[in-house]
């Protein structure tokens, strides 16, 4: 199931939507912002009770 968020773009400061898949626990993945175009890094953590954790940081900002 997918499941709309809004956050601000680490690049612009621009509210932008991201996507969750709640089917998974955990997930990383590289996506464009749709202002700016730039490359951010999507990190989500999905708890067992639904609760979700997102953290959008710059491409370099990834260790």
């Amino acid at each position: 199931m997918l499941e709309e968020n809004f956050a601000f773009c680490p690049y612009c400061g621009e509210q932008i939507s991201i996507l969750l898949d709640t089917s998974l626990q955990q997930q990383k993945y590289i996506e464009d912002c749709e202002v700016c175009c730039r490359p951010i890094t999507v990190l989500i953590d999905i708890e067992q009770d639904g609760e979700h954790h997102l953290q959008l940081l710059q491409e370099n900002d990834v260790g």
